[in-house]
């Protein structure tokens, strides 16, 4: 893994400065997947397609009616400009933190299992939220929609799992050490 510091934190092998950038952008594209997929290829569920059973009163936008349609449309493109920021956000956390020997990065076992450990947080975070809490849609409603949702559940705990996994099983790498450069760390 690429850092411009090369420290690497206490009790672990892995430096941490790309942690938090793989995470976060394993949301953003956790998000992507889950909208593209679901919301507009397959057209199981929009933001706001079971709001006649949620839990907290909000008014029932029904997808197979076009004023019902074009609600959902919205909120769909204000769940996608969230997933957006997420990527962008991502990529500059890890823009300013990779200086050098970027390629070895994007090919790193440990950026990839980062973004999929943020993919299943995304998974365990928005179907515990939006399925079960707030309930504004299902993964697929109708007959055993709880199946569909625990299923996206344990999906996202496998991502968790195998991202974590196949993160530690990458080396860390210090650019600055391949290129005889040492940079001092900024306050």
């Amino acid at each position: 893994m690429a850092t411009t510091t090369g420290e690497a934190r206490a009790g672990t092998s892995q430096p941490a400065s790309i942690q938090l950038p793989g995470i976060v952008l394993g949301v953003g594209m956790g998000g992507f997947a889950d909208g593209i997929l679901l919301h507009q290829l397959l057209q199981w569920h929009h933001m706001l397609s079971s709001t006649n059973e949620d839990h907290i009163g909000v008014r029932y936008y029904n997808p197979d009616t076009v004023s019902g349609l074009e609600m959902n449309t919205v909120w769909d493109g204000v769940f996608h400009t969230v997933c957006w920021l997420s990527v962008l956000l991502g990529l500059a956390v890890l823009y300013s933190r990779v200086t050098h020997s970027r390629l070895r990065v994007w090919t790193s076992r440990v950026l990839w299992g980062w973004m999929l450990v943020g993919w299943g947080l995304f998974n365990l975070v928005e179907g515990v939220l939006d399925h079960h809490i707030l309930g504004i849609h299902h993964v697929y409603a109708g007959d055993g929609q709880v199946w569909w949702d625990i299923g996206f559940l344990v999906l996202g705990a496998l991502l968790v799992a195998g991202g974590y996994l196949l993160q530690r099983g990458g080396r860390p790498f210090d650019p600055d050490a391949l290129t005889g450069r040492r940079e001092s760390r900024r306050p």
